[in-house]
């Protein structure tokens, strides 16, 4: 896969104060990037960085694989986004909203609101005054509008920020959709883990500025689904020997002594004492297992998301 996004050693500095400082993100093809990190993190202004809303104080922006410097109209082409929440023209329906932005971004055709508002469920309320829409219905127009212009990149920044349970479930079902049918690659910003978990592909958490870690979801689900961990005195000598005897083939070694078995982790008597009997101390044996929530702690040092 190509990708669309890269950035090397992106800082923004307000004066003396750095919010955000050495991010490298790389966002590939058909990537829904879900983006975490506690408010003020540093998510919005690295956003707003990558949509050439502000510009960095050092580091560099490649988007489709060409720098974003000299290039913002081209990628302005290829990208469309939501940054902090959506506004509108109130006293105005969805219909006449979309035609005012689709003729500020020099786009003659009409047609694409239409395709726009049907693919956000919205054609049979194009007429209603926006106004009289709930929050769920203007999140939807916003992103319609981000639409017009059938972008490739996606960036939303706390999309489902104030829905309700309800209306969260139906704007990740359209993520997926648009992800998968039309081959749109997102890179969201949330603090709503659970969400995040059923929604991406691959994670990165930002904290005080700084990212760090990306993660894709087959090695996130690795490190966070249940797992015996066991730190040996020979990791390779134990790993033949529960392959041989056990049957054992859905596991880690991670090279500093510790095992993390994925199959049979609820025999641990039977495993501790097979490897006792072939020579192989154990150090440690622990069950282990964690939510999104719980890995989000270990990289961040414990600290919550707001």
């Amino acid at each position: 896969m190509s990708e669309i996004i890269r950035t090397r050693n992106l800082t923004k500095r307000y004066n003396t104060k750095t919010v955000v400082s050495d991010v490298n993100m790389t966002i590939r093809t058909g990537d829904i990037y879900g983006f975490l990190g506690q408010n003020g993190a540093g998510k919005t202004t690295t956003l707003r960085m990558l949509k050439g809303l502000i510009r960095p104080s050092a580091g560099e922006i490649e988007l489709f694989g060409t720098p974003l410097h000299g290039n913002k109209a081209k990628a302005k082409e290829r990208i469309g986004g939501i940054i902090e929440y959506p506004g509108f023209y109130l006293n105005l329906n969805a219909v006449d909203n979309l035609d005012i932005h689709r003729r500020l971004m020099g786009m003659g055709n009409k047609e694409c609101i239409e395709d726009a508002l049907k693919t956000v469920g919205l054609l049979d309320a194009k007429r209603v005054k926006v106004k009289n829409y709930s929050l769920g219905m203007k999140q939807r127009l916003g992103i319609a509008r981000a639409l017009l212009h059938q972008p490739e990149l996606l960036i939303l920044d706390e999309p489902t920020n104030g829905l309700d349970p309800g209306g969260i479930k139906e704007i990740r079902q359209l993520f997926q959709e648009l992800a998968s049918k039309r081959g749109i690659t997102f890179l969201i910003s949330s603090h709503l883990l659970s969400e995040v978990e059923q929604l991406a592909t691959k994670i990165g958490i930002i904290h005080k500025g700084q990212l760090l870690e990306e993660v894709d979801r087959e090695n996130l689900r690795k490190k966070t689904r249940n797992h015996l961990q066991i730190k040996v005195t020979d990791e390779q000598k134990a790993s033949f020997i529960m392959e041989q005897k056990l049957g054992i083939t859905d596991y880690i070694v991670d090279g500093s002594g510790v095992l993390r078995l994925y199959e049979q982790f609820e025999l641990p008597d039977q495993i501790s004492l097979l490897l006792a009997n072939n020579g192989i101390g154990i150090k440690e044996m622990m069950l282990s297992g964690d939510s999104l929530e719980d890995y989000f702690l270990k990289v961040t040092g414990g600290e919550r998301l707001d």
